[in-house]
């Protein structure tokens, strides 16, 4: 028997909330090098392709599609990461307008911009998928993404 209401409320909250599946497009660009996609849309309908990127620490966005970012900050930062480039960039920091990830409505995300040109020409040679951004570490801890490999599916929960 609960004695307070305190334990019922908590797994209430644990097992209501929202969760949202995203199909998620699996691309081989290379032998045996796949990538994770997950489509989103945009405040005016425009499909985006995200790549699912668990060892990016910041998501990225390609600076390249302006008329998406809401707004673009003032000071700039180094952005680390080995699969874009050895040495670090400096990239600016921007906020999203809004996006859907299925029914997740995502407002005001944050973002490190940059050019995702040379990522696109790699998908050229693989596919025809266009890439707007790569979802990192802060995204998929927030909404505590999981993986779902078998069902080919990304789990996010707000």
């Amino acid at each position: 028997m609960i004695h307070s209401g305190q334990p019922f409320f908590i797994m209430f909250v644990y097992f209501y909330t929202m969760r949202t599946k995203i199909p998620i497009k699996i691309i081989e660009l290379e032998h045996s090098n796949f990538h994770l996609l997950v489509s989103s849309n945009f405040y005016d309908e425009t499909e985006g392709m995200w790549v699912i990127d668990t060892g990016a620490s910041k998501s990225v966005f390609d600076q390249n599609l302006e008329k998406y970012v809401a707004r673009v900050e003032e000071r700039t930062e180094d952005l680390h990461s080995a699969g874009i480039g050895a040495e670090p960039m400096k990239s600016s920091l921007c906020t999203l307008k809004d996006i859907s990830f299925g029914k997740l409505k995502v407002t005001a995300m944050g973002a490190a911009l940059l050019d995702l040109n040379h990522i696109n020409e790699l998908y050229a040679n693989a596919t025809d998928v266009q890439i707007c951004g790569l979802l990192g570490g802060d995204f998929l801890m927030k909404y505590r993404a999981v993986v779902d490999y078998k069902r080919e599916l990304l789990i996010l929960r707000s």
